[in-house]
């Protein structure tokens, strides 16, 4: 739900382990020699009476020559120059091991874990049953790799596993250490406040810094990504830019978790958000590679590093410096504040639409509706009368809405209902609530129930569908006048400010979204304090600024894009489908806090397993 919330934030990210899928056939001939046989494999996928082994002294000295061997190779690929030597060891089984254990009980993102848990359970995202961090640690324990540390700068590679499975490894976690010499990935890579929202000003940058964090972790691995797949793809002549359509075949395998006991028992929540930062951050390079070169797919998209998942999923988005629009939060603490502290507050990006889509409707919701999707905004609050740990771990304790914004209003509808039909997935005791309906207001679209957590309010105004949980039904009816009547009406249903104007530059980069402008609300005529970032509706940047597009003061939109071929989207992404297409707050979209872990932990060994296995000459 958020990468602050259940990620391990940039401190994890000496725990990167590449993502190596497998390509079937076309890796066998790429492999000079043969791959350890399954009954080699670490002792992370043995079992416990397994003896472990380990690399011999002449092994562990071809380990030291090949980083400078392969650190050549990634620069070559990348464009990205080698800054100096890379520091690297070689470090035991049960040292990582130990290593994990402690920076998971210590890191600060960590001490969130029970925090996002909680949304998640809430939203329905996770069963209420799961157990979220025996989970994570024992995927951790299975798919332990080599890794970059960019905190000591050091690759660390590990005396109980074969040298020819660590090559491609390397090749991953080497093109780590040269981004962290570009851009210092510690700095890069943790964008989002790590401070719990307290009013409307924070609200406001908390949202427009939202899935930031989502989209460079995307980046960072799906370079590496494609690094390691040229690497295993150059000894037969092919590369992912010159023979594209291997990636159809890198994407199927990398869904698979045969070689993987742990992940195949993840619900779709976290398989999804393990994979994202890989498979489409790895489309998202080759993309922008194949339009517009080498030197933008490596070091353009470090220096100017998408800001959402939409970009990440709708490359052609981010080349033409298109931005995907934010909902208005307007200032809701009066009407919370006496019964609820803050507790989460973030962004319901593309990728968390379609992970709950597929959650709530299956394969075919998410393939309609995520293309349909044009924004979200959550708020999750913790009664102050919730005094006992247990009473703050149940959902019981939380209120929460969601504001879910679409291409059209069909969809809208669409999503309302699927909504609607998955209450009694998270709450017992589900019921319409028929005083409610008694009462509703005159032209307002409302369904209403109760259940044994409160009121659920679903309230569908056009292109846009407001859920409110747990909140007593004069405060639910109240957030959702004012949350809809902050949105406008028509297109620009966003803020915008009159006449149009460029703001200040300087401003418009990640780190200045805190900047506040005044704009007033199309329909309301009120002034409100607006962050740069969250008035944009397809805006584009002007040559020469960087930045969200949304510091583009504008009254009109910008020039619809083409859509994405990998998506299908057509102009604004819109479907072509029959639709029509306590401490540590909650600061990002619903899903970032686990694509953050998993991507700064590395949990994707399995993959690599199956890669080796598939590469190794039949006998």
């Amino acid at each position: 739900m958020s990468k602050k919330h259940l990620g391990l934030g940039t401190g994890w990210r000496s725990l990167s382990i590449a993502v190596v899928v497998s390509i079937g056939s076309l890796a066998v001939s790429a492999q000079k020699s043969p791959a350890p046989a399954p009954q080699n494999q670490p002792p992370a996928q043995s079992s416990d009476n397994a003896a472990p082994t380990h690399i011999t002294p002449e092994q562990a000295k071809q380990l030291f020559s090949l980083v400078d061997e392969l650190l050549k190779f990634s620069s070559q690929e990348t464009g990205l120059p080698v800054k100096s030597d890379v520091k690297r060891q070689i470090t035991s089984k049960a040292a990582v091991e130990t290593y994990l254990k402690e920076k998971f009980d210590e890191d600060e993102g960590s001490k969130r874990l029970q925090r996002g848990e909680i949304v998640l359970k809430k939203f329905g995202l996770l069963d209420h049953d799961f157990a979220l961090k025996p989970f994570l640690l024992a995927l951790l324990d299975e798919q332990i790799e080599a890794y970059y540390d960019s905190k000591t700068k050091t690759v660390n590679m590990l005396d109980w596993v074969s040298i020819d499975e660590q090559k491609p490894v390397l090749a991953h976690e080497l093109t780590h250490a040269l981004q962290d010499q570009h851009i210092n990935l510690e700095k890069w890579n943790d964008q989002t406040p790590d401070d719990v929202s307290l009013n409307a000003t924070d609200d406001s940058v908390h949202l427009a810094k939202d899935e930031m964090d989502t989209a460079r972790d995307a980046v960072a691995e799906g370079q590496a990504t494609a690094v390691m797949m040229d690497y295993i793809l150059k000894p037969m002549g092919k590369s992912l830019v010159k023979d594209p359509e291997v990636m159809d075949t890198v994407k199927q395998l990398m869904n698979s978790s045969d070689q993987s006991p742990v992940m195949s028992r993840a619900p779709i929540l976290l398989s999804e958000s393990l994979l994202f930062p890989y498979k489409e951050g790895l489309s998202f390079e080759q993309d922008v590679w194949m339009d517009q070169g080498q030197a933008a797919a490596f070091a353009g998209a470090l220096d100017r590093p998408p800001t959402s998942s939409w970009e990440i999923i709708n490359p052609r988005e981010y080349e033409r410096k298109h931005v995907p629009p934010v909902p208005i939060l307007p200032d809701i603490h009066p009407l919370v504040d006496a019964l609820y502290k803050p507790y989460d507050i973030g962004q319901v990006g593309q990728l968390d639409l379609q992970i709950l889509a597929e959650i709530y409707g299956g394969d075919a919701a998410a393939r309609n509706l995520t293309p349909a999707w044009d924004g979200g905004i959550y708020w999750a609050g913790q009664r102050l009368d919730a005094k006992t740990p247990a009473a703050q771990a149940s959902t019981k304790s939380l209120a929460l809405f969601y504001l879910s914004s679409w291409k059209n209003a069909a969809s809208a509808q669409i999503f309302a209902r699927m909504y609607a039909d998955n209450l009694g997935r998270k709450y017992s005791g589900l019921k319409p609530d028929l005083d409610a309906k008694r009462t509703t207001p005159v032209g307002v679209q409302e369904d209403a129930y109760s259940t044994a957590e409160g009121p659920v309010l679903i309230t569908t105004r056009g292109k846009l569908v407001f859920v409110a949980e747990s909140f007593d039904l004069d405060l639910a009816r109240n957030l959702t006048s004012q949350i809809l009547d902050a949105q406008g009406t028509g297109d620009l249903r966003m803020a915008t400010t009159n006449p149009p104007t460029i703001l200040n530059p300087s401003l418009c980069h990640p780190e200045h979204l805190d900047s506040r402008t005044r704009v007033t609300a199309k329909m309301t005529g009120k002034v409100l304090l607006i962050p740069l970032g969250l008035h944009a509706v397809h805006q584009e940047r002007p040559k020469g600024v960087e930045g969200p597009a949304s510091c583009i003061a504008s009254t009109t939109a910008g020039a619809p894009g083409s859509g994405s071929p990998r998506t299908g989207l057509g102009p604004w992404g819109g479907d072509p489908s029959p639709l029509g297409t306590g401490d540590g707050g909650a600061l990002e979209p619903l899903t970032s806090n686990l694509v953050h872990f998993f991507s700064s932990s590395g949990v994707m060994k399995a993959a690599m397993q199956a890669e080796i296995t598939a590469a190794s000459p039949a006998k």
